[in-house]
């Protein structure tokens, strides 16, 4: 599965630049390639990320978690999901999940993964206590 350079440039974008909240991967099959499906704007909020997800196709999602310790210290997380819902296509799991540990070593600076097969599993919730 070939990674189309935007990919790894809108990810630069997103972890030195801070110009995107969040980055939707796609696999698109015909190309067998991994393509950029949307980027989020900064100000953009968790629910609006989850919104931009199908309800029933799978995705590769990166999310810049931004969060105050305890020690009320701004910190983030660059969070990677692989978004895979029980309703996708098996072709599809099978052709997100092999292809997943390649696309994701592209990605250099992924601090915390995720697998999520329903939105519960990726709530702000799991996302908070994942992060710190």
């Amino acid at each position: 599965m070939a990674v189309h350079d935007d990919c790894k440039l809108k990810f630069l974008e997103l972890k030195a630049k801070r110009t995107h909240r969040f980055i939707v991967y796609k696999i698109e099959e015909k190309q067998k390639q991994v393509i950029v499906e949307k980027l989020g704007e900064p100000a953009q909020s968790y629910e609006d990320f989850t919104a931009s997800l199908p309800a029933d196709e799978c995705r590769y999602a990166v999310y810049d978690f931004d969060f105050v310790t305890e020690e009320n210290v701004q910190k983030s997380r660059i969070f990677f999901i692989a978004w895979c819902p029980d309703t996708s296509r098996v072709r599809s799991k099978m052709i997100y999940a092999s292809s997943k540990d390649r696309f994701k070593r592209e990605l250099d600076g992924i601090q915390i993964e995720l697998q999520a097969t329903d939105p519960t599993e990726m709530g702000l919730d799991v996302i908070r206590s994942r992060a710190s």
